[in-house]
């Protein structure tokens, strides 16, 4: 009699521990197959401190098929999922097709940035929850800062020196903290002009920094970053963004070259495209995790509305303490299906949350009990070392030769700004420019169809033989005439598109095709887990 077969869809915090955990109590009775984008399981809570210098990309990365070894590992992504004939339809990196039958799905697709209706944020913004966005991150501010400490006035280094980051949750609130420390210990090496630093604001329609934790970790975390000179703006938002700056909702216009989006995320579209009653984008699950009406497929993490039993009514929140603990559950569920153990309903306790400030400074309420300064920082660096399934001796190397050592602010240049477009259904992929069939794709891409690159109007990027590659990302300066000595990039976009408008609303998605999203790109940008615990 052959094994059953169980396809899990997605490596993140739930997909991984799902596969973990079923690969451990199946004990090869079924065959596991785990289809994910990437080889790698990202541990989002770092990420801040990988855009800042102090954490090598590698050490917040734990290898699939290393830690995962009775577990087939399939990269690509899900195009469609067929309920009915049990199969998931995926395209591969190289734009090979592929059909996985499944007896068991798990759909564990995760989230995606979340978009608001504000002109001109998907073209000159940057979302910040994905391995390349943090590494364009840590280019982009390293460039700026170089840039401004050669320019040739006032006006053009304030504006290459100032940082806007829109959302003041988790992982707002941690970019803006280390990005502060960051550009400081940069200008130590570029000093800017007399009497200037860099400026980073921080912003969100909240009365508060962190709204969804308890009054006292917000109010610490707003005196650190106040104390350290992050200009937190509450009530405030963006009404505007341009490649000259951001206007913001009280009127006032900030020149900046550089937006971060930090205000959420939404679910996977392909929750949605399976046409299945769904919670605000969410698929709806009984507390085992399981869709009802249909006994094959469970759902867990961002995907899955699962209900919150110590509050009748309500759903967990899109947050990775909860995907990792659902992970677990949705396991022992999915093998009980099949006859080997119990199922269990799904139900949590708040251990705490932490808040990760940069240098010895963070917010933690471990088990309730309110910490700052250091005893905070101490715990929540013992917290993560905990809660990471791999790498730990690297990343705790890491932090201790950025404790004695500066750090090394160059540029690699290895994620250009059209390969991170805000608007995408996969942003742990470094897009491509459009036009590459995946014969001409050196990278070995997906096909052009699937992937982005800049929208309607924008530069194209340079193809072979090209004498230079302009980052497109970089702005010319809106002040002066350019000056091709201090600012490479100037003079070298045109000018840029309005506000992006449909003519017709997109087609209904096919049941149980993945609608595919628009990867939007401007060319001339401005910049760009509940966050220790929302990957977002």
């Amino acid at each position: 009699m052959s094994r059953p077969r169980i396809v899990i869809v997605g490596a993140g915090f739930a997909g991984y521990r799902a596969a973990r955990t079923l690969a451990r109590i199946t004990r090869r009775r079924a065959d596991i197959t785990l289809l994910n984008p990437t080889d790698y399981f990202l541990y989002v809570p770092l990420l801040p401190q990988v855009a800042a210098g102090i954490l090598e990309p590698r050490r917040v990365t734990v290898s699939l098929s290393g830690t995962l070894p009775h577990v087939r590992l399939v990269l690509g992504e899900a195009d469609a999922v067929d309920l009915d004939g049990h199969t998931v339809a995926c395209t591969g990196p190289e734009g090979e097709r592929a059909t996985l039958p499944f007896d068991r799905l798990v759909l564990a697709a995760g989230s995606v940035n979340k978009l608001l209706p504000v002109p001109g944020v998907a073209e000159h913004a940057h979302g910040f929850r994905s391995l390349p966005e943090a590494l364009y991150l840590r280019d982009h501010v390293t460039r700026q800062v170089e840039l401004a400490a050669a320019a040739g006035d006032r006006a053009r280094c304030a504006a290459r020196c100032t940082f806007v980051v829109v959302g003041a949750g988790y992982t707002g609130t941690e970019v803006a903290a280390h990005g502060q420390l960051f550009t400081d210990a940069q200008v130590r090496e570029h000093p800017l002009r007399a009497g200037m630093r860099p400026r980073w604001l921080l912003l969100d329609v909240a009365d508060r920094v962190l709204p969804e934790l308890d009054e006292r970790l917000s109010r610490t975390a707003d005196r650190v970053l106040r104390e350290r000179g992050v200009e937190v703006r509450t009530g405030t938002s963006v009404r505007e963004a341009t490649h000259e700056g951001v206007r913001l909702t009280d009127g006032e216009f900030v020149e900046t070259r550089t937006l971060v989006w930090c205000v959420g995320v939404r679910p996977d579209p392909l929750a949605e495209a399976l046409r299945l009653p769904l919670e605000r984008g969410r698929l709806l699950v009984d507390p085992y995790l399981r869709v009802p009406g249909r006994p094959e497929l469970f759902a867990a993490g961002d995907a899955a509305a699962v209900p919150d039993l110590d509050r009748p009514g309500a759903y967990t929140p899109m947050t990775a303490q909860h995907a990792w603990r659902q992970g677990r559950t949705v396991a022992h569920n999915v093998a009980a299906s099949l006859g080997i153990g119990e199922r269990r309903a799904y139900r949590h306790r708040d251990l705490g949350f932490v808040v990760d400030l940069g240098g010895v400074k963070a917010a933690a309420n471990p088990l309730g009990v309110p910490l700052s300064g250091v005893a905070a920082g101490a715990v929540t660096r013992g917290y993560h070392l905990a809660a990471m399934p791999g790498n730990r001796v690297r990343v705790a190397a890491d932090w201790l030769l950025d404790a004695v050592l500066p750090r090394q602010a160059v540029q690699l240049g290895l994620v250009r700004s059209w390969s991170v477009p805000l608007d995408t259904a996969s942003p742990e992929l470094v897009r491509p420019p459009d036009g590459l069939a995946p014969a001409e794709d050196p990278s070995g891409g997906a096909p052009a169809e699937r992937r982005s690159g800049p929208g309607p109007g924008a530069e194209a990027p340079p193809g072979p033989g090209s004498a230079e590659a302009p980052d497109p990302g970089q702005a010319p300066d809106p002040v002066q005439a350019p000056d091709p000595v201090q600012d490479p990039d100037a003079g070298t976009h045109p000018e840029p598109p309005g506000p992006v408008k449909r003519s017709a609303p997109p087609p209904k998605p096919v049941p149980g095709e993945r609608r595919k999203q628009p990867h939007r790109a401007g060319r001339t940008r401005s910049s760009s887990w509940k966050e220790t615990h929302e990957h977002r």
